[in-house]
């Protein structure tokens, strides 16, 4: 059957993947069709998120085309069978869908490493800080802001809903000196990392100005592993759309990526040591640097 409405950007990763498992055996729209009763063009709009796919027909594909990850056949069978409902199915038609999209893909990740360059990551954000930004972002009225805020708080419920995810945060310095929202905004944001680097599940680090070897990268990024790295997703932010990737070349590039910048960052935020085991230069010391400023 069809979908109602709008395809997702699931709906989408899953018939992208059934195309290319189709294409590296070689088999054509039309072969693909034989081997479970279905013409050409129906094979044609399930590989492009229209039609939904039954989960026998799933199996007998995957055999075909040679798939035998068993963690990647049972990962592409879950993405195939959700309905995409949840807790953000509350916002539709009040939040951009794009919003939607980052919402259910965060909720089918296991793991998730964001990249932030000029803002405090999403889902460590304080609704203070949230609405500075869209009360900008959102000056053409086409978005509701105090819908977009509940929303934005309503995503961090990821970081503590039990089901075992972790998070690393990898923030350059230049956002932690943003004063947009005003300096008791910024104040109060600053001590909060501090506060949600205690999570047992939440790693954060500083990537400061002096960072050496690697020039700095512009485009923030969230990388959501389900589970299945094969099926993970690159959520790129752009001007004024984010763009979702999820080719094994963007996924291997963006993994190595994140590992780099990582790797040059200061040491992660440890609330648990004393002054005395701190290293000589950590994101802890940097934020109370920051913290520090705010104060004069």
């Amino acid at each position: 059957m069809g979908y109602k409405g709008p395809i997702s950007q699931r709906q989408r990763r899953f018939g992208d993947e059934l195309q290319r498992l189709r294409l590296a055996v070689g088999l054509s729209a039309s072969e693909a069709g034989t081997l479970v009763g279905m013409k050409g063009p129906a094979v044609s709009h399930t590989e492009a998120g229209r039609i939904t796919l039954n989960p026998e027909r799933l199996e007998v594909w995957l055999d075909a085309y040679g798939c035998t990850d068993v963690a990647f056949r049972v990962a592409l069978a879950d993405m195939g069978r959700s309905t995409g409902r949840g807790w953000w199915s509350a916002y539709e038609d009040q939040v951009p869908p794009l919003a939607l999209d980052l919402a259910e893909a965060e909720d089918r990740s296991v793991r998730l490493d964001s990249y932030d360059t000029l803002y405090i990551p999403g889902v460590l954000q304080l609704p203070a800080y949230t609405e500075a930004i869209y009360e900008d972002a959102y000056r053409d009225g086409k978005w509701d802001v105090a819908a977009s805020v509940r929303f934005r708080m309503d995503r961090q419920r990821i970081l503590v809903d039990g089901k075992q995810r972790t998070f690393r945060f990898v923030i350059h310095e230049a956002a932690l000196r943003m004063r947009f929202a005003g300096d008791a905004v910024m104040r109060a944001q600053l001590l909060h990392l501090l506060e949600m680097a205690q999570l047992p599940n939440v790693t954060i680090q500083v990537l400061p100005f002096t960072a050496p070897k690697h020039g700095p990268l512009s485009a923030s990024f969230l990388f959501c592993d389900p589970g299945c790295t094969d099926l993970s997703t690159i959520v790129v932010a752009g001007p004024k759309r984010a763009e979702h990737l999820g080719d094994p070349v963007d996924i291997a590039a963006y993994r190595q990526t994140f590992t780099q910048l990582s790797d040059i960052a200061l040491p992660a935020v440890d609330t648990r040591k004393s002054l005395r085991e701190l290293p000589s230069r950590d994101s802890w010391g940097l934020i109370q640097h920051l913290l520090y400023l705010l104060q004069t």
